[in-house]
C-alpha cells in the first residue's frame, strides 16, 4: 500500500507487478480506482455549456455513449482529461451527463464546473465506487456473473443494471479502460461495491491488480497519465490527442485556447509526444533529458519503465517537431549515460479494445 492522490491505494499485491501485469494481458485483472472523482452535470443545455471548456463534441455525444475529453485552460493547456457519458435525461428537454476525472484534480475540477456553470446542477457522487475490470476475458467474466448485455456493449458504450443482472440502475457499466485491454469501468454504491468486487473475484479468471501494473500496462498502450504525460502546459495537439478534438470543434471554436489549438492544428505543433524503444532492459525514468546524435538536448522522458510485454524498456516523452519520426535514433540520459533509443509508434503495443 502507498499514498496516492490523499488515498491508500494498492501498488502490488503478493504475486508482483509483472505477474500482474501479464494476468491482465492474458485473462481478466480488477482494479479499485475509487479515487477517482465521479459526478453528475445535468440541466438544459448541459451538453453546450460544458463545450465551453472542453474541445470535444459533447451537444452530438449520443445517449449511453461515453467520451475521452480534456478540460483546457486559456492557453489551450490541459487542466484534466475526463470522461464524458450522456446519461438518459431525467427531465424532458434536460442534459444528463456523468463525467469521470482524475483523483488528484477532482476538487479544482468540480469547483471549475461550479464557477464556470452555476446555472446546471452538479452533484459530485462522492460515495460510488469505481472498479475497473479489464483484460481479453473480462467480457466472459462479466456474461457469466449474470450481464450478458452488458458483455454485448460496443466500445464506450454505457448500461445500468441491477446487482443480480436484472432491471435497475444500481449499477453503471462503461465499456472502457485505461490498461489497452478490452474491459469494464463498473460504477456502484456504497453498500454493493465490497460485494461486486468479491463476486468477480470469485471468477478464476479475475485476480487483483495494483498501481504498478496499472502504470505498466497504460505505458504500453501509449496512454497519457495527468501531471507527466499532459499538464497545464501541455495542448492536446502536443499530447497526440488530436484526435478527441471534435471536427465542428476545430472550425466553430468557443472553447479556451483555441487559438493556439487551432494554429497547432493547422501549422504542426513545436514539440511532440513520441513513444521511445530504448535498447535493452534499464528504464528511463520521467525527467530523463533526451538527446540527439549530436548530444543536442531536444526534449524530456515523462514516463518511463520496463514493459513486461516486450522484454525491454520503453519511455514516452516530448522532444521537438523535427526529431519526432518514427525510426529517428536518440538517446535518453541516465546518471549522465546516454540509453540508445529509437522513436517509435504509439502504442508499444497494440490496442485491443472493441470496436
Amino acid at each position: 500500500m502507498a499514498p496516492f492522490a490523499g488515498y491508500d491505494m494498492p501498488v502490488q499485491y503478493p504475486e508482483g507487478i509483472v505477474a500482474e501485469h501479464t494476468w491482465t494481458r492474458e485473462n481478466a485483472g480488477l482494479f479499485d480506482v475509487s479515487h477517482m472523482g465521479q459526478a453528475v452535470l445535468e440541466g438544459p443545455g448541459a451538453a453546450a455549456a460544458l463545450e465551453t471548456l472542453v474541445a470535444a463534441e459533447i451537444v452530438g455525444l449520443p445517449e449511453r455513449r461515453t467520451r475521452y475529453t480534456q478540460f483546457l485552460n486559456d492557453d489551450g493547456g490541459i487542466l484534466d482529461d475526463l470522461m464524458v457519458t450522456r446519461l438518459p435525461a431525467r427531465a424532458p428537454g434536460e442534459d444528463c451527463l456523468f463525467l469521470v476525472v482524475n483523483a488528484a484534480c477532482k476538487e479544482a475540477d468540480f469547483a471549475l464546473l461550479r464557477e464556470r456553470l452555476p446555472h446546471l446542477g452538479l452533484t459530485v457522487l462522492s460515495d460510488r465506487a469505481l472498479i475497473a475490470l479489464q483484460g481479453p476475458k473480462a467480457v466472459e467474466v462479466i456474461a457469466a456473473a449474470g450481464w450478458p448485455g452488458v458483455a454485448a456493449l460496443p466500445f464506450m458504450g454505457w448500461a445500468s443494471a441491477g446487482a443480480s443482472g436484472g432491471p435497475g440502475a444500481d449499477l453503471w457499466f462503461s465499456r472502457s479502460g485505461y490498461t489497452g485491454e478490452d474491459g469494464f469501468e463498473i460504477s456502484a454504491g456504497p453498500d454493493m461495491a465490497a460485494s461486486l468486487a468479491h463476486r468477480l473475484l470469485k471468477d478464476a479468471r479475475v485476480k487483483p491488480i495494483g498501481l504498478g501494473a496499472r502504470d505498466s500496462l497504460r505505458l504500453e498502450a501509449g496512454l497519457c497519465l495527468y501531471g507527466h504525460d499532459i499538464d497545464e502546459a501541455t495542448s492536446p495537439v502536443e499530447a497526440g490527442l488530436s484526435w478527441s478534438i471534435g471536427k465542428r470543434r476545430r472550425t466553430e471554436g468557443g472553447f479556451p485556447g483555441f487559438e493556439r489549438i487551432a494554429r497547432e492544428l493547422r501549422d504542426g505543433p513545436a514539440r511532440k509526444r513520441v513513444g521511445l524503444l530504448l535498447e535493452g532492459r534499464q528504464p528511463a525514468r520521467e525527467g530523463a533529458e533526451i538527446i540527439d546524435a549530436a548530444g543536442a538536448a531536444v526534449g524530456r522522458v515523462t514516463s518511463g519503465g520496463f514493459a513486461p510485454s516486450l522484454g525491454r524498456a520503453i519511455a514516452m516523452g516530448y522532444v521537438a517537431a523535427g526529431c519526432a519520426a518514427p525510426g529517428a535514433a536518440l538517446s535518453a540520459v541516465v546518471r549522465g549515460k546516454p540509453l540508445p533509443a529509437r522513436v517509435v509508434p504509439l502504442p508499444f503495443v497494440p490496442n485491443k479494445f472493441v470496436r
